[in-house]
């Protein structure tokens, strides 16, 4: 039973060969024998089968118009394929909730920032706000975007690598030396804003 994903992998690795010379066949035989895996993990990150059906379809497009990417040595073809449909369902997940935002009611919208804030804290909220957003452009271009792919998106190293495709070392050194910058920025300013 141990040897049954490395049959899977192997059989995916002789399909996803075919797909690379353009065999339409072989991108159905992928679908159908991989589908389930990718609609799952869709599934978990969008909670709706809707999206996550049409996030499945995504990837196996995905596949077909993206197949010289895959590269072997950098992964099986099991973990290639969620690897795409990991971002492919992040990347709707993200564009349908600042689409629910632009669709909030007005008087809903009104309530929502500081709700529960006295003015005072509603007030050193958006100072909080504004001294973070001019540390972050005392940065690089280079380091404020992976310190915002970080921290405003949520990825890890190695998907910010991935989506800039870069060295997962050169991310770990940018991100590394913005967070210096920003500390020795914010740092006048008192402790918890990079907390």
């Amino acid at each position: 039973m141990a040897n049954a994903p490395s049959i899977h992998e192997q059989e995916w690795a002789g399909l996803l060969a075919r797909i690379a010379v353009g065999d339409q066949s072989a991108l159905s035989e992928l679908y159908d024998a991989s589908s389930a895996k990718v609609f799952g993990l869709a599934m978990k990150i969008l909670g709706d089968r809707a999206a996550a059906e049409e996030t499945t379809l995504d990837v196996y497009t995905q596949v077909w118009r993206r197949i010289a990417t895959y590269d072997a040595k950098r992964g099986t073809p099991g973990s290639w394929l969620m690897t795409l449909a990991k971002h492919r369902a992040i990347d709707r997940f993200r564009s349908s909730y600042l689409e629910r935002g632009r669709q909030v009611p007005l008087d809903e919208a009104a309530e929502l920032p500081g709700r529960e804030d006295t003015p005072e804290q509603y007030s050193a909220g958006l100072e909080r706000q504004r001294l973070v957003q001019d540390a972050l452009a005392t940065l690089s271009v280079e380091q404020r975007q992976a310190v915002a792919l970080a921290y405003y998106w949520g990825l890890s190293q190695s998907e910010i690598a991935d989506q800039l495709k870069l060295p997962l070392g050169t991310v770990k050194t940018r991100m590394r030396l913005g967070m210096i910058k920003l500390r020795e920025v914010l740092a006048p300013h008192g402790e918890g804003l990079l907390s």
